[in-house]
């Protein structure tokens, strides 16, 4: 008799468990993909944020610098970096006072979206005030 009920409790154990091992499996899988999916995004925001960073300071030199040296110097940045998505696409504009990136990616049921934006500035031009205005 206890021979029959402890093959009982063995085979409930092997039923809990053909239940319970794939959600585990399942939820280990979304964890690593959910990392993969922050770790593109990360790199996207990064690589936006310098080129916007990068542009300002060389719209300020004698030549400029034009909307295609931005997106090159973005697909530069991100490189073969990414995992889950391969295939970015970016969008600059240079205005008057700002520069702004635009990257998005797509893959299957996934999205990534990144604009950033970097001003303007002529820190010559404001350190030169600052002195004039101490003496």
């Amino acid at each position: 008799m206890e021979e029959r009920k402890q093959r009982w409790l063995k085979g409930s154990f092997t039923v809990e468990m053909a239940f319970l091992i794939p959600m585990i499996l399942f939820l280990i899988m979304g964890c690593i993909r959910i990392s993969f999916y922050y770790h593109d995004k990360n790199i996207i925001a990064g690589a936006a944020y310098e080129t916007a960073v990068t542009g300002s300071t060389k719209v300020r030199e004698k030549d400029g610098i034009s909307e295609s040296e931005l997106n090159a110097l973005f697909k530069e940045r991100v490189g073969r970096k990414c995992i889950l998505f391969s295939r970015i696409r970016v969008q600059s504009s240079v205005g008057k006072d700002e520069i702004k990136v635009q990257a998005a990616a797509r893959r299957k049921k996934m999205a990534i979206s990144v604009e950033s934006r970097a001003a303007v500035t002529e820190p010559e031009k404001y350190i030169r005030d600052i002195r004039r205005i101490k003496k």
